[in-house]
């Protein structure tokens, strides 16, 4: 007989035979670690990675080390904190309720990363991807619902946003701003010879092609300052930048050097540059922008643009705006950036000869920005050789000068690039270069008034230009490959010490040449191997141009001396003047109120007039905008942009304005010719 093993009597006392729950604070931090991976994913990731590979964003703000850490800490752990507030909220309602709460977090968090990843992998956009990415974030909370594998991968990648900031701060490039490595760096050494005085102003984002008038000449009738400034000194026609981005562009130019890594432009990372070369005899005065090459052992920035956690908080905000939009978004912190005006930094305006009257001398601290005035002022003679260094971010975007210096508004999200929008966007570049052409005038007025003219070495040039041609609008490797001519070719003036006549020289120069140039016009032995060749040189043998749009991955561009580009096609409707005409629909402009009360005496106009019209009206269909009944542009009808705008005109001409309220009047423009006024809204 069979033995047969008895089962122990049954404890009726210990409730029925399951397992036990674990307690309520162990499943709250196990969901809490599930959001914040999912965070991490959504946001700390995509923003850091953004933000590491734009150490100028950093630099141009001038962060400290402390700021820094701060902001990477808050975009850490702040997002994290509403969701765990509201779950803290929930725990009350009882279980259900909480598992409820948080499979929606997670399906919403989902549903945001959805949108990022959609994107990238799909053609979807604007609403068709937000039902797709609504559609995956419900799946996936279903699936989170039902099975355990995905809370438990999500609970392993709670540790990403730790592993996010550590790739920030000691893998990215920004971690030079972060964590710099000494700031050692060559003096160069001086040789026979005098060591003349050096004024040397890096322009930023100009094209050549953008100076140049029908003959190929620099333009005099529109940029008179720049045309007298080829008329003294050597022009380089010939000559071409190294990168369309700035953090790689600036320090081929100082160094001498062709970009060989991803470095932030700092000084730890590029210890030997011009600022080290000279440093040594030369004092140095030096406004950068969104670089800082120049050691703190040399020189201290005189000007700051708006600095603190707070700007670094509300930029990084609308930064994440973008990269979480589903819609086509280039993310690029560079466009950002906006010179302050002295008045908006507390800096005294420096002291022009007010032999402009077009210029606007009362207003020029409103107007004028304040790393330039600060350089103005520096124009002094010095018993010691001195470098007077400005890199100016003009006539580089966001565009908000007129050819007067009048500032306007614009939207911040305003395309660059499609049908009448590049249009838009090149007639305003033109604009703030005309302005830009007037703070060269300035300098120039300015060395000959205190005698520095005739004395000195003064190179004016630009990092890299940019393209305006539809559908290749920018400075990457789709513009350089469609519109080099735009993107490489930039103005390069070189003026000797006693230089009175000018001349050109159509030598394959290339910006890495700079350097080398500079150092034997002042007679300074570099002590570190140099790309480029001295201007005092033979020129190079070769034609082709080495241009970089990653590190390391020179690219070879053909051709010569880019011709110019056509100007802007004036409509016969501008300037015109219109009477009574009939109405005949409507239209809404966004910014109708700013022509209440304008007042030109503050130095603002509004200049840019954009808005919608119901969806009826056709594509392509033109539009008058007359302030006090005098046309001032036309613009056409597009598909709505991301904001919803269908139009946007631009009224470069500040004598259509009047001091007080101005008319404003919107008219549809007929195939025939005809006018028809629309009612505003």
């Amino acid at each position: 007989m069979a033995e047969r093993t008895l089962a122990p009597p049954r404890d009726h006392t210990a409730g029925p035979d399951r397992r036990e729950r674990p307690p309520w604070w162990r499943s709250e931090l196990a969901r809490l670690a599930e959001v914040t991976a999912l965070v991490g994913l959504v946001v700390t990731q995509p923003l850091l990675d953004v933000l590491g590979r734009s150490p100028d964003f950093f630099l141009f703000h001038r962060a400290s080390r402390g700021d820094v850490l701060l902001l990477v800490a808050l975009i850490a752990l702040a997002p994290t904190v509403p969701f765990a507030l509201f779950g803290a909220l929930a725990v009350p309602a009882g279980r259900l309720i909480r598992a409820a709460v948080h499979t929606t977090f997670v399906g919403l968090l989902l549903a945001a990363l959805a949108v990022q990843v959609g994107r990238h992998v799909t053609p979807l956009r604007g609403v068709p991807l937000l039902v797709a990415a609504g559609v995956a974030g419900a799946a996936g909370a279903a699936a989170h619902r039902r099975w355990r594998a995905p809370r438990r991968v999500l609970r392993v990648a709670a540790a990403g946003p730790l592993v996010f900031v550590g790739l920030f701060l000691f893998a990215s490039p920004a971690s030079a701003v972060v964590l710099p490595r000494g700031e050692g760096g060559a003096a160069g050494i001086a040789g026979a010879g005098a060591h003349p005085p050096v004024v040397m102003i890096v322009l930023d984002e100009l094209p050549l092609v953008s100076l140049l008038g029908p003959d190929g000449r620099i333009d005099a009738e529109r940029y008179p300052n720049f045309a007298a400034l080829a008329a003294g000194s050597t022009w380089y026609p010939n000559a071409t930048g190294v990168s369309g981005w700035t953090p790689y562009a600036l320090p081929a130019m100082l160094t001498g050097r062709y970009p060989e890594q991803g470095a932030a432009p700092h000084y730890s990372q590029y210890p030997d540059n011009l600022f080290t070369a000279l440093g040594g005899l030369y004092r140095i005065k030096a406004e950068e922008s969104i670089t800082r090459l120049c050691p703190p052992s040399r020189c201290e920035q005189a000007t700051t643009p708006e600095q603190g956690l707070g700007v670094l908080v509300r930029e990084s905000g609308k930064l994440m705006g973008r990269i979480a939009a589903p819609v086509d978004s280039r993310v690029d912190p560079e466009d950002s950036y906006r010179e302050r005006t002295a008045a908006e930094a507390g800096l005294d305006a420096a002291e022009p000869v007010p032999d402009d009257p077009k210029f606007r001398w009362d207003t020029l601290d409103d107007n004028q920005p304040a790393r330039f005035t600060s350089f103005l002022a520096g124009l002094r003679p010095d018993p010691r050789p001195t470098l007077h260094f400005l890199h100016l971010l003009m006539p580089h975007s966001p565009w908000a000068y007129l050819l007067s210096g009048a500032h306007y508004a614009a939207p911040e999200d305003l395309p660059n690039d499609g049908t009448g929008w590049v249009d838009l966007a090149r007639a305003r570049h033109l604009a703030q270069l005309g302005y830009t052409d007037r703070l060269i005038g300035e300098t120039l007025r300015t060395l000959r008034a205190t005698g520095l003219y005739d004395k000195a070495l003064v190179v004016v040039t630009a990092d890299h230009g940019v393209s305006f041609r539809r559908d290749w609008q920018g400075r990457g490797m789709d513009a350089i490959e469609h519109a080099a001519n735009e993107v490489a070719w930039v103005p390069m003036f070189v003026k000797e010490p006693g230089q009175r006549a000018g001349r050109v020289d159509d030598r394959n120069w290339e910006h890495v040449d700079l350097l080398p140039t500079i150092a034997d016009e002042t007679h300074m032995r570099v002590p570190w191997q140099m790309d480029g060749r001295s201007a005092k040189a033979a020129p190079r043998e070769r034609a082709d141009k080495r241009f970089y749009d990653r590190p390391g991955q020179p690219v070879t561009i053909t051709g010569g001396v880019p011709a110019p580009l056509p100007p802007p096609a004036a409509d016969p409707l501008v300037g015109t003047r219109v009477g009574n005409v009939p109405v005949g629909g409507s239209a809404t402009v966004a910014n109708r109120d700013a022509f209440d009360a304008v007042d030109p005496a503050r130095g603002g106009l509004p200049a840019l007039v954009w808005g919608t019209v119901p969806d009826d009206v056709p594509d392509g269909t033109r539009l008058a905008v007359a302030v006090n009944g005098t046309v001032g542009a036309v613009a056409p009808v597009v598909p709505p942009d991301a904001g919803g705008r269908r139009f946007a005109a631009f009224l470069p001409d500040d004598r259509l304005f009047a001091a007080g309220a101005n008319r404003l009047d919107l008219y549809r423009v007929g195939d025939d010719g005809a006018l028809r006024r629309l009612t505003l809204s």
